[in-house]
């Protein structure tokens, strides 16, 4: 478990993350985390929850539009 402290930042509150923790999120300076709330807090993570929900749809739509795409493709 890392520790991190609530600080100001300009007008806002913010934390500050150890290197650490960014490297083992694969995460760098401008990058995009999400906090999901879960029933013991809330989790940070670099990956947006819904994504597989979006992918199970873009895989249904390439399927049933097979041809339609590679004629686009094209």
């Amino acid at each position: 478990m890392l520790k991190v402290k609530v600080t100001t930042v300009g007008n806002s509150m913010g934390i500050l993350l150890p290197k650490e923790a960014l490297s083992r999120m694969k995460a760098s300076k401008g990058d995009t985390l999400y906090m999901v709330e879960t029933p013991d807090g809330y989790t940070l993570t670099p990956y947006q929850q819904d994504f597989g929900k979006q992918m199970e749809a873009s895989e249904d739509i390439m399927k049933r539009y097979k041809n339609t795409l590679r004629e686009l493709a094209k």
